[in-house]
């Protein structure tokens, strides 16, 4: 791993234009030697739906890094787990499963034979084909969470954890502070080898499944997850430090000392700032006593940022239900499309938007029933 970031400007998702951009970036950044090598290419599949709503990771650039390292003498396998993980998933309709039939790459399920890995606290299950690996590629989605605010390198990694063994981690982390450090203590125990992050187009607004796709025109790459999660946020106008995973990594030293330490390779930064684009609200509060008030009275809990369903939207597929962490969600017996939260419940994990696709869960605050 070094320090070294490349960020290259493209509008268009042209599978040559792509496929020379990456050779380019993955030089000029020192990406690790793949000749002879089991490579798992992990791009961001949140839930499968059509590559136009920008939820995952484009199947062009995908396909475009898979004929590089194939090019390169790599054997690749490619895998994910999304949000609600069904048996045999294979990301048909955002298009990377076929991009494998395609390519010959060979399509992994995460669920099938997972491992155990051992964390900063406690174990976790993770892919087993991880251990089988020589080298992992991690492709990233620019575009924003709701939780963690902008999702990046290091969130990507979370998609090795297979099934609903994610959703389990809210539970076990329930702010955004705690999610940050779990988060961080995955990629120390299982990093990536190099990241590459799709922002030809990315989303804003409600991310990571709600939001709005945003034209923005970069691809990004480096070996280095805090490098790349910094440089990326700065561009979608965030302070990187307000962004929980980056600020923990920071603090830890752990990839960098220092934002000077990052050898960037490419625009001036200045130039390529997304303006204008749909930030999620960041809470800067730091005050301990404040928020232990907050979670304890219940008028004030009500204006904090919360689920709010939509009844009318609603189709009753109960994704929302199966994913709490913590049961806070649970459809009417008589009425199965109106959803109903324990607000005293809710650790304000924002899954269940996350995997809402009919846009029946929006994250705002609720004051006096409103």
């Amino acid at each position: 791993m070094n320090n070294k970031i490349a960020v290259r400007k493209c509008n268009e998702y042209d599978l040559q234009k792509i496929y020379d951009i990456i050779s380019d970036i993955y030089k000029v950044t020192e990406g690790p030697c793949v000749k002879g090598k089991k490579v798992l290419v992990k791009p961001n599949i949140l839930t499968d739906d059509d590559p136009a709503k920008c939820i995952s990771t484009n199947p062009v650039v995908v396909e475009a890094m898979i004929r590089f390292l194939q090019s390169e003498g790599a054997t690749v396998m490619v895998g994910d787990s999304p949000a609600v993980h069904t048996q045999k998933f294979r990301g048909e309709k955002s298009g990377i499963f076929g991009v494998c039939e395609k390519t010959g790459a060979k399509w992994i399920d995460f669920m099938t034979n997972p491992a155990e890995k051992s964390l900063r606290k406690g174990k976790i299950r993770i892919a087993g084909i991880v251990n089988e690996m020589d080298l992992i590629i991690s492709m990233p989605k620019f575009k924003n969470h709701e939780l963690v605010y902008f999702t990046g390198a290091i969130k990507n990694t979370l998609g090795l954890v297979p099934g609903f063994s994610k959703a389990k981690q809210h539970a076990l982390h329930q702010d955004r502070s705690k999610f940050g450090e779990f988060l961080v203590d995955l990629n120390e125990a299982v990093t990536p080898d190099y990241f590459l992050m799709d922002g030809i187009m990315g989303m804003e607004g409600p991310g990571p499944g709600r939001g709005l796709p945003v034209e923005v025109g970069l691809i990004l790459g480096s070996t280095n997850p805090l490098a790349i999660d910094m440089t990326a946020s700065r561009i979608a106008g965030y302070e990187p430090l307000l962004i929980p995973t980056s600020r923990v990594a920071f603090f830890r030293k752990i990839w960098l000392s220092s934002e000077e330490d990052i050898i960037y390779n490419g625009p001036e930064i200045a130039t390529i700032i997304k303006k204008g684009f749909k930030k999620v609200p960041v809470s800067t509060t730091n005050n301990i006593a404040l928020k232990f008030v907050m979670k304890r009275i219940k008028f004030l809990k009500k204006l904090e940022r919360r689920p709010v369903f939509i009844h009318e939207n609603c189709t009753g597929c109960q994704k929302c239900v199966n994913i709490c962490p913590v049961q806070a969600i649970l459809p009417l017996p008589s009425k199965k499309t109106h959803i109903v939260l324990t607000d005293n419940k809710c650790i304000r994990c924002f899954c269940c938007s996350e995997v809402c696709m009919d846009n029946a869960v929006v994250i705002k605050r609720k004051v006096f029933g409103v």
